[in-house]
This record gives structure tokens, C-alpha cells and sequence, in this order.
């Protein structure tokens, strides 16, 4: 088995990196407001990046720069134009080893490594810890806003990556691809928390709680020996689908699942958010 530890990374390789020039940084932050039902406002951070970041670190708002301003869903993955434009315009290239890290929401992150991953940039990890830890450790701050000198980015899109409504209804339908819920267990069993139209869960799911895997507000993912045990049961062989409410904290499930040595992962890209409204699509609720 070929884990993938590598992908999280210390603030001392991040400024090791920074003072080699042998990589870049983005900071992902935003701020979740939670609603009782429906899709979270996610509030930008780029304020609190201008009061503070990363010395050479760049910004990108998981809405605002890598979701889609004309989808049907508030979080659905920005067109690959639209994504090359972000990323030429901050300088990145496709070979460039990119660290993203943020404060506010940590599963924000995972949704950037996700977008990005999916839409042709080869290397893109993630700071353990995030921002606070940065912080902590004394390491260098930055203010106000930076400048890059713009790059050529053309990503390919890899749609294999991205699930569909029909593609999770072949995944219920014949039992060879597992369907992985990354929300509380209170949302996967329809008892509590924010719903996105029908409390509850695609039947034939199993539940893998991001909180599980990564603390929801630090971004401290949980040590590689209890991240391997949490995903034991998942069988390698097959192929997975996450999902969640709108595609974020099953971005942070398909990232630990990467990490651990999965290969064949897919996102629902648009998650609860298209399934649960949609009255002839099942759900279930109560234990699985």
C-alpha cells in the first residue's frame, strides 16, 4: 500500500520552501455561516489575509475564484477557463508544488485541493494546522496585499473526478462503487443539524465523518496511524464517491482517502444540494 503522506505538510517545510523558492502558498481562508436548511453563506477572507498571511502567500475565495458564478448550486466547481484565469493571474504553473493553508473553515482548504487537483495542477498540498499553527510557531507574517507576476496556466479538467446525479444513482443501483457521507453523524442519520431540503442520506451510504479526519476549525488532521483506522473498512478495490451537503467536506473525506492510497475517488459535486430537492431521488434516514 502507497500512502501519500507527503501531501501534509509542516509550517517548517512550508518556510523551508518559501526561503528555497521551490514553492508557492495560498491561503484559502473563509468564514461558514451555517444555516439551519440549505447551502452555508461563506464569508470571504480576504480581509483577514490582508491583516496577516503568510510572507509571499497569495489569495483565493472558495467561492468568489473557484466555484461557478453561473451554476445551479451555490459551490458548483468553477469552468476550467475561469480557473486558469485565477491561477495565471497569481503566477502559478502547472509544475509548481502549491501548499494551501487558511484560518475560519478548515474543510475550505480540502475544497481548493480539490478544484485545483481535478483542474490540472500536478502538486498541491496542504499545511497541517493551518493558520493558528503558523502562528504558534512564531514563523514570519506578511501584510497587505502581494504581487505575482502573471503565468500561462491551461489546466485539463479531469472529469472522472466529478460525480454526477447519475452516476450516484448507477453507485446505489449496483454496489460496486461506495457512496461516503462526510457529514456529522447527527446529518447522516436525519436527527439533527442543517438539512439541504430532506433531512438525512443517500441510501446505501456509509458514514465517514470529515470532523473525524481533520479538526473542522484548525485544519489539524488526526495522526496517520488513526487516519489509516478510520478508513480501514473502505475497500480499496472499489471505486468511491463522497459527498456531503454541497461538495466541501467531502472534498476533506476524498483527501484523507487520497492521503491513505486511494486511487479510484470521485466527488458529487453538487451534493445535497441537488439530491435532496429533487423529490423522486431516495433518501434515508436513521441508522444505516
Amino acid at each position: 500500500m502507497t500512502t501519500r503522506q507527503e501531501l501534509i505538510v509542516t509550517p517548517a517545510f512550508v518556510e523551508d520552501g518559501l526561503n528555497a523558492g521551490t514553492i508557492r502558498v495560498i491561503d484559502c481562508t473563509v468564514i461558514f455561516e451555517i444555516k439551519p436548511v440549505g447551502a452555508s453563506t461563506i464569508h470571504s477572507g480576504r480581509d483577514n489575509w490582508l491583516a496577516g498571511h503568510i510572507p509571499g502567500a497569495a489569495y483565493l475565495h472558495m467561492v468568489d475564484d473557484l466555484s461557478d458564478p453561473d451554476g445551479a448550486y451555490a459551490f458548483t466547481i468553477a469552468p476550467q477557463p475561469q480557473i486558469d484565469r485565477v491561477l495565471s493571474a497569481i503566477g502559478i504553473r502547472a509544475d509548481d508544488t502549491v501548499v494551501l493553508y487558511g484560518a475560519g473553515t478548515a474543510v475550505a482548504v480540502m475544497r481548493a485541493w480539490w478544484v485545483l487537483s481535478v483542474s490540472g495542477l500536478r502538486d498541491v498540498r496542504i499545511m497541517d494546522g493551518g493558520w493558528q499553527r503558523w502562528l504558534d510557531e512564531g514563523r514570519p507574517v506578511a501584510t497587505g496585499a502581494e504581487s505575482f507576476s502573471p503565468s500561462a496556466f491551461r489546466g485539463t479538467r479531469d472529469t472522472a473526478a466529478i460525480a454526477d446525479r447519475d452516476a450516484v444513482s448507477r453507485a446505489i443501483a449496483d454496489g460496486d462503487t461506495l457512496l461516503v457521507n462526510a457529514l456529522p453523524e447527527d446529518q447522516f442519520t436525519g436527527t439533527g443539524g442543517t438539512h439541504y431540503g430532506r433531512p438525512g442520506r443517500i441510501p446505501a451510504s456509509l458514514s465517514i465523518p470529515a470532523a473525524d479526519l481533520v479538526n473542522p476549525v484548525t485544519g489539524a488532521f488526526v495522526p496517520a496511524s488513526e487516519m489509516a483506522q478510520r478508513l480501514a473498512h473502505i475497500d480499496r478495490d472499489k471505486q468511491v464517491i463522497t459527498y456531503c451537503g454541497g461538495g466541501i467536506a467531502a472534498a476533506a473525506t476524498l483527501f484523507a482517502l487520497h492521503v491513505a492510497g486511494h486511487d479510484k475517488l470521485a466527488l458529487y459535486d453538487n451534493s445535497l444540494l441537488e439530491w435532496s430537492t429533487d423529490p423522486d431521488l431516495p433518501m434515508e434516514t436513521g441508522d444505516a
